[in-house]
């Protein structure tokens, strides 16, 4: 009995009674939702364009960090990195193009996953070539301290990170949704044929898409490795992003934006008011039970496209 007041009674009042503290664990949580937002935002781009599960998007957020923190080591100035590493992930699409994609045009998809995942472990093993593998401390001079929101202590590069993520999330949701480029790669996800007969070019496209997913790494290998240090383990980022691209739909960016809120928001009240009933530890495996639930129910996803085939 003592086990399921803890468990189902407990942690229900404790919202109740401590209304200002639930409500810095749900933001806090938030907060971290718009960065597993982001980075479950270059798989959707990368899977509407080219049909290409991208297992190797946290590999290009931990090139994006090393090169970035790599050439402000070296004496560049942050204002001058930001752009170099912009245009090595730029060219990076290029060469992904030219020397992946093309080739295997028409393809299975198993052979162009598994492509990926040759391609993660190359920008791997690059990244340590190049810069090393010894973990990176990335400063950009913004404080973590905690300050006060409206009678709730927030950290603030949390606050400034979330700002920054959502902001890019917006103009990426826009951009896709409200412009010729946008309505091109609606096009090319929807039937790829019938853009090429329409004059849109695959290849362009998907340039275009690898590009943005670069800038996209740029921005999450910055924020998380500000966080946390640039280190090799950045590349599992990818893995925390896989449950909200399961609980909004592999092909839709607002899926993205509100699976990625509500996995931040589950994982830290559960951690915080389920994890002392259980042993703690809930955010590892939170967001995997959510996606297996909506697997069950939902395969794909709150926002994904149904599926129907003739048989």
């Amino acid at each position: 009995m003592e086990f399921l007041w803890d468990f189902f009674v407990a942690p229900f009042l404790d919202m109740i009674d401590f209304p200002i503290f639930l409500a810095e664990v749900a933001v806090s949580g938030l907060l971290t939702g718009v960065m597993y937002s982001l980075v479950a935002l270059g798989f959707v781009l990368i899977f509407k364009a080219s049909q290409v599960f991208n297992f190797a998007q946290g590999a290009m957020v931990l090139f994006a960090a090393l090169t970035l923190v790599g050439l402000m080591e070296h004496g560049v100035p942050v204002w001058g990195a930001l752009p170099v590493t912009a245009i090595v992930m730029v060219a990076l699409a290029f060469a992904i193009e030219r020397g992946m994609l093309r080739p295997l045009i028409n393809q299975p998809p198993i052979t162009l996953f598994m492509a990926t995942i040759g391609l993660s472990f190359l920008l791997e093993g690059a990244g340590e070539w190049v810069w090393g593998s010894n973990v990176k401390a990335l400063d950009l001079g913004i404080p973590s301290s905690p300050v006060d929101v409206g009678g709730m202590l927030l950290n603030e590069f949390d606050l400034i990170a979330a700002l920054v993520a959502a902001v890019l999330v917006a103009a990426l949701a826009l951009l896709f949704q409200h412009t010729p480029m946008g309505r091109a790669l609606r096009a090319v996800a929807d039937d790829p044929q019938a853009a090429l007969s329409l004059g849109i070019s695959l290849r362009t496209i998907w340039i275009i898409v690898w590009s943005v997913a670069g800038i996209v790494a740029i921005v999450a290998g910055i924020m998380w490795g500000a966080k946390s240090g640039v280190q090799f383990s950045l590349s599992l980022i990818a893995l925390k992003a896989l449950p909200v691209l399961i609980l909004g739909g592999l092909t839709s960016v607002p899926g993205a934006i509100v699976g990625g809120l509500i996995i931040g928001l589950g994982e830290k009240v559960a951690e915080v008011y389920w994890g002392p009933v259980i042993g703690g530890a809930i955010e590892n495996w939170f967001a995997y039970m959510l996606a297996m639930l909506v697997l069950m129910f939902r395969p794909q996803g709150l926002f994904g496209e149904k599926i129907i085939e003739r048989v």
